[in-house]
């Protein structure tokens, strides 16, 4: 199954290129948004894998527009199209939930390579993007590793007591997919492969009780 993306970029005839890039590289761009508030709209709708933000834009600027598609929908990935002289940014758009960043004059290879990665939970940078950048990224990675929030705990708990996906998904209010979503970040920060790495988690923690 193909990657679902909504793409979000105030200037037509680049949204229609980048659209047609990605369709090349057998990605779904399930809609499209020319401000930020458009985008989070339709990123809530669609639920798409990963949402594409221009960081300049009207009624919304990517950066909040990203906060607040994570904060809404925490399985969608963002990746940000930005301009070199915009890296002052970087850290607060990783603060906001950012996983890639890839420059608007390099969005051909990079922009479907940085979907596909960060898709899979991880970062990327693209090319020419600054050093600056990398190193956010690289803190954020490392800080993403030592956290475990909440909701995380949350399902690490229900799944240690053996419910399903659907049914963490019922007693959270959440999606399936984002139950999942939840569930394989929780796995891959506490480096485990299964079910019964959570549960010992679990004992260890006094989440449940052996």
């Amino acid at each position: 199954m193909s990657l679902r993306v909504v793409l979000a970029d105030d200037h037509v005839v680049l949204r229609q290129g980048v659209r047609a890039l990605l369709e090349r590289h057998g990605l779904e761009v399930v809609a499209e948004a020319s401000d930020g508030r458009a985008a989070v709209e339709l990123a809530r709708q669609h639920e798409p894998d990963v949402a594409v933000l221009d960081i300049m834009m009207p009624l919304l600027n990517g950066i909040d527009a990203a906060r607040q598609i994570v904060e809404a929908r925490p399985g969608i990935q963002v990746v940000m199209l930005t301009a070199l002289e915009q890296d002052r940014l970087v850290t607060e758009a990783v603060r906001a939930g950012v996983r890639g960043f890839v420059l608007k004059t390099q969005a051909g290879e990079d922009l479907a390579q940085a979907i596909q990665q960060v898709s899979r939970g991880g970062f990327y940078v693209g090319a020419g993007v600054s050093q600056a950048v990398v190193d956010a990224c690289r803190a954020a990675a490392v800080d993403d590793l030592g956290r475990m929030t909440s909701r995380e705990r949350q399902v690490v708990q229900l799944v240690a007591e053996g419910k399903s996906t659907k049914q963490v998904a019922a007693l959270l209010g959440i999606t399936p997919k984002t139950a999942e979503f939840h569930r394989a970040r929780v796995m891959k920060k506490l480096n485990v492969h299964d079910v019964a790495g959570l549960v010992r988690y679990a004992i260890r923690e006094g989440l449940i009780t052996p």
